[in-house]
């Protein structure tokens, strides 16, 4: 992986350097050329220079180091204002298994997958058409669902590295494979968390949990256009428990309800009961809750059995700021 560069809309020129990139990691490491993934991240539209590379590769397969996690996480951030790792542990007929993730975002974050790279690796054994079904599901319910500005990058990688090391090998379809993609959707979640909590100028990290849709599907649509909201967001920067805007951007998603059967809370505070509004108390109540670093939106649609959640920031002064002065 490379950071600070995206390699993106740079034409042939940057085919060939990520090309020559992962045939000079083949090479130092003495691994097939197909085992090597390039992952890159930064300014869009600048060549990436290969000389660094050239320079800098072995000298990183020579310090390969068991205890380097942390060091890696750290070298990929660009606008990240902390780096970003989680693991878990499971335990197959008493053989124990780990899962790590690292991950990098602050910035342009918006599904698919925002502007983030992460890389999960576990000591487990298991088939790769399996690894992938149990990412991508994983995916779906973390890094497919946070926001931060609702700008999808260039550049988006998930990969899940499984070496087997362990001995522990989780078979098809058994309680064993349940619970190791519990872990790694935890693991992702948790790196998704971080992303959005690190959001560019970020105060607050927002769950909007969007229960009672007709589906899932349903949950998910409304669930991200609260998040999406830009006048959401400036809201909960401002501490302001306006749920207007809150069922104006469940409204128009687009997805079945019935306005006077919603509900909305922030942290179990009823704002709205039955389309209506609760009161002047209680709204002051939601807005002390809009003081927390952290907390969560719940609107009820009274239509089926949906849930979802999405993790969305609130948008500061900063943000303007940060990005403004990105390339600079």
């Amino acid at each position: 992986m490379n950071s600070g560069n995206a390699n993106a809309c740079t034409g042939q020129a940057g085919i060939t350097v990520a090309q020559e990139m992962g045939a000079l990691v083949a090479k130092q490491l003495r691994v097939p050329v197909e085992l090597v993934a390039v992952a890159s991240t930064g300014v869009i539209g600048k060549q990436l220079p290969i000389g660094p590379l050239l320079g800098g590769i072995p000298q990183l397969v020579k310090h390969l180091d068991d205890e380097a996690a942390p060091l890696t996480a750290e070298s990929m951030m660009t606008t990240d204002s902390y780096s970003k790792l989680a693991s878990a542990q499971g335990k197959v007929e008493g053989q124990g298994y780990c899962i790590l993730g690292l991950a990098k975002g602050a910035g342009m974050i918006h599904p698919n997958m925002a502007t983030m790279l992460g890389f999960v690796m576990t000591d487990a054994q298991m088939p790769a058409e399996r690894l992938d079904r149990a990412l991508r599901q994983a995916v779906d319910r973390s890094f497919n669902a946070i926001t931060v500005d609702a700008d999808t990058s260039t550049n988006d990688m998930v990969l899940l590295l499984a070496n087997g090391s362990s001995g522990v090998n989780i078979a098809a379809d058994s309680d064993a494979e349940a619970e190791f993609c519990h872990h790694l959707e935890r693991v992702l979640v948790d790196l998704a968390k971080m992303i959005v909590r690190d959001g560019a100028g970020a105060t607050k990290l927002v769950e909007i949990r969007v229960t009672g849709a007709a589906d899932d599907q349903e949950a998910k649509i409304a669930a991200r256009s609260v998040a999406t909201s830009s006048l959401v967001k400036t809201a909960f920067f401002g501490e302001d428990a306006n749920w207007g805007r809150i069922i104006a951007a469940v409204g128009y998603s687009g997805v079945q309800l019935d306005q006077e059967r919603i509900d909305i809370s922030f942290d179990g505070v009823p704002v709205t009961m039955n389309g209506l509004g609760t009161g002047q108390e209680l709204e002051d109540q939601a807005s002390e809750v809009l003081k927390q670093g952290e907390f969560v939106v719940t609107v009820e649609l009274h239509q089926g059995e949906g849930t979802a959640s999405y993790y969305t920031s609130d948008l500061t002064y900063d943000y303007i700021r940060i990005n403004a002065d990105y390339r600079s």
